[in-house]
């Protein structure tokens, strides 16, 4: 194979980034980011793609390890492959799977042209990244079937500034009868032989977002979701690192999928040592039927490579996605903070309770009211969760007026200290219904359901098929009326079951499509408002969803130490101004725990949505007399959270002492939050070692009063006096002089 050197060095400056972040010399193609590369080139011989590097920054094509043809393994067996089909010597996963018209599933993809572009085309009704030139370049590679008429076009996009690719592909059917997709990884490659671990997601309802790493040995390393939606079990998301690299430093490759449904996600080693890496759709819900003349468009995946480690990865993922991903006017601006209704009253409210309620916020100086689940249905009116799910009509014995009236009372009070009206949020669950319901009875038809066997009910609810046009006409006008019958600046959009009985495998595709079509035409109908998202907490955090609405719920489960493990957990991919965190009643509502009230706020303002789910007239009077401070530290700490850089410093699962660090993004100001889980008679807790720092730098501390450099705070560390006392706290603030 040739070996030609990457880039034109002539150039400088932006026209240089430009010109070397996508080369192709012949059929080579490069990929270059500012400490990354990505290589690969088409096998002359047969038009296949063949993988050669995907990490560190590299300027040469190198020829592959040599290796022994005999066997049962040979010929594509023995190539790394970027989109590798079914049959033809290849005993591994398939990227891409199809049944042709005949029964036939080989497919032998070939190599036809490509075409390099400045910026990112977007990926029709899917969400996905996005840049102008200068930000990101894109590679479209076109491959033709010759025998079954088939077309495929790979993107590969690259964001130079934060080492990473997004790769996506479509398959066109030019022949006379439809295909079936019957498997689709969005993301494909294959690693050379190196000793490699995955770090992969786990957890259930309140207990989202822990992980375990497992060593990528012989065979599938694998899991996915059959949810129906991305789930509490696993998410889209997993990282490979080499067996030394730590949280600051070594290899650390990231892969997410922007999608919100049912995914699969493997690493694969093979006889030979080769690694192959697939993310995409779960095939057991994939079945999808292309027409004649019609295009099938995978969902996209992004792919991060760091040198500092697995916190290197993460916050490569944060910044892409806070500047490349969401694109809500609210992901880069602070959050109002927020009262929520639900753990202080639950279903039992009316209007007279809500506006009373909304007098006690006024008093701490909440600036965002929610009125939670509860205030709808007619016919079967919303006493508990049983009732009402899918009418969305103001219920006429809660509230009399009707919403608007209602909504106009909390707007009447003011923000502590300003002119500033009190902001009113809603929830809603337009996804589902309850057998008790008006909408049910109408259209039963309307449900996910497989022919004459039963409905399994979940939360006394049943989903209904968003992928029927519908069902999707029906939402988009509801919410519309409900956000244009009064004042209303905060949706919380629920979701609380998974999907049981499919009809057939492609309803979960066509169900997310039809999602994305929804909430896409709402949040352009209303950019004003800010939406949150919600799966019985973290069943939904996505990339997927994190386009259209800039924060989720991260998970139900409000008690500040578990919180702390789902929180860091889920800042592995997804960025903490994404999250939705509150301060709770103690004692914990779910594990009767009792901390105190500094702990669950230091807590609780680490994420960008800070807020309270409590009813404030039940607060003991010290902690009550507590509350502005953390208030006014949460204020604080807001603008670091949105923008700025987030550092694990030590975590709850390796560490009675974790911690947990943001850099504002002018670098002048740093948040560092320490905590104590149990009292330790001994040992003596270890020096916080901090990061993100300006080494020569020096930086004043409020722990206590001292002035080091950032040498010192990073290779030293600060020294915690921790009290007597389990779940104890300390939020330390960091000055640039």
């Amino acid at each position: 194979m040739k070996s030609f050197p990457l880039g034109t060095v002539l150039l400088t400056g932006l026209a240089a980034a430009q010109q070397s972040a996508i080369t192709a010399s012949g059929e080579n193609f490069t990929l270059t980011g500012d400490g990354m590369s990505y290589l690969f080139h088409v096998n002359p011989s047969n038009g296949d793609l063949v993988s050669d590097h995907f990490g560190a920054s590299v300027t040469d094509f190198i020829p592959p390890a040599t290796i022994l043809p005999w066997g049962w393994n040979d010929n594509l067996a023995n190539f790394r492959r970027e989109f590798p089909d079914v049959g033809r010597s290849d005993f591994r996963l398939p990227a891409i799977h199809i049944e042709h018209a005949d029964g036939d599933a080989v497919s032998a993809f070939r190599y036809q042209s490509h075409q390099i572009i400045q910026g990112k085309p977007p990926l029709p009704g899917l969400p996905a990244t996005y840049g102008e030139a200068g930000d990101v370049t894109t590679l479209i590679v076109q491959l033709f079937d010759n025998v079954s008429d088939v077309s495929a076009a790979l993107s590969y996009s690259i964001f130079p500034k934060y080492n990473a690719i997004a790769r996506s592909f479509s398959i066109t059917n030019n022949g006379t009868d439809a295909i079936v997709i019957e498997r689709a990884a969005s993301f494909s490659t294959d690693f050379p032989n190196l000793d490699l671990d995955m770090i992969e997601p786990h957890g259930d309802w309140s207990n989202e977002f822990h992980t375990v790493k497992r060593k990528v040995d012989y065979g599938e390393t694998t899991f996915r979701s059959t949810t129906g939606y991305a789930s509490h079990l696993h998410n889209p998301f997993f990282a490979l690192v080499s067996p030394s690299t730590t949280e600051s430093s070594g290899a650390a490759w990231g892969f997410n999928l922007v999608w919100t449904g049912s995914f699969e996600a493997t690493a694969e080693r093979f006889s030979n040592g080769y690694v192959r890496v697939l993310l995409g759709l779960n095939s057991l819900h994939t079945s999808v039927k292309v027409q004649p003349g019609e295009m099938f468009q995978s969902p996209e995946a992004v792919a991060v490579y760091s040198t500092e480690g697995v916190g290197g990865m993460s916050r490569s993922f944060h910044d892409l996605y806070r500047n490349h991903l969401s694109r809500s006017k609210f992901t880069k601006e602070t959050r109002p903070i927020l009262l929520n209704s639900w753990e202080g009253l639950g279903f039992n409210i009316n209007d007279t309770s809500l506006v009373s309620l909304a007098g006690e916020a006024e008093e701490l100086g909440i600036e965002l009211f929610v009125n939670d689940d509860g205030w709808f249905g007619v016919e079967y009116p919303r006493n508990n969760d049983s009732l009402g799910l899918g009418d969305w009509t103001p219920n006429p014995a809660k509230f009399p007026n009707g919403l608007g009236p209602y909504v106009g009372q909390v707007n009447n009070f003011s923000v502590l200290n300003s002119a500033t009206p009190l902001q009113f949020g809603i929830w809603v669950e337009p996804e589902m219904v309850n057998p008790n319901s008006t909408l049910y009875k109408e259209h039963p038809e309307w449900v996910l359901h497989a022919g004459k066997y039963s409905r399994s009910l979940t939360r006394n609810q049943l989903v209904l098929n968003v992928g029927l046009p519908e069902v999707q006409e029906f939402i988009i006008s509801f919410v519309s009326r409900i956000l244009d019958s009064a004042n209303i600046q905060y949706v919380k959009w629920d979701n609380n079951r998974g999907m049981h009985e499919l009809s057939r495998p492609s309803d979960d595709y066509n169900y997310i499509l039809g999602l994305y079509r929804v909430i896409d035409n709402l949040t352009t109908k209303y950019p004003n408002v800010l939406w949150e998202g919600c799966a019985s907490g973290g069943g939904r955090f996505d990339a997927g969803l994190l386009h259209y609405w800039p924060q989720h719920w991260t998970s139900d489960n409000t008690d500040a130490a578990n919180r702390l493990t789902i929180q860091l957990g889920t800042s592995l991919v997804y960025p903490p101004s994404a999250m939705g965190c509150h301060i709770s009643a103690v004692p914990n509502g779910l594990t009767n725990r009792n901390i105190s009230i500094e702990y669950r706020g230091h807590v609780a303002m680490m994420c960008g949505s800070f807020g309270l789910e409590l009813n404030p007239s039940e607060l003991a009077p010290e902690e009550a007399a507590l509350i502005p401070g953390i208030m006014a530290e949460a204020k604080r700490v807001n603008p670091m959270v949105i923008n700025g850089d987030f550092y694990r410093l030590a975590h709850p699962d390796s560490s009675n002492w974790p911690g947990a660090q943001f850099v504002s993004e002018d670098g002048k100001e740093s948040a560092v939050f320490a905590f104590q889980q149990l009292y330790m008679v001994k040992p003596a807790a270890p020096p916080l070692a901090l990061r993100g720092l300006d080494p020569q730098a020096r930086y004043f501390n409020t722990l206590d009063n001292g002035t080091y450099t950032g040498a010192t705070y990073m290779n030293a560390g600060l020294n915690v006096a921790w009290e007597r006392g389990d779940y104890k706290s300390e939020l330390i603030w960091l000055e640039k002089q």
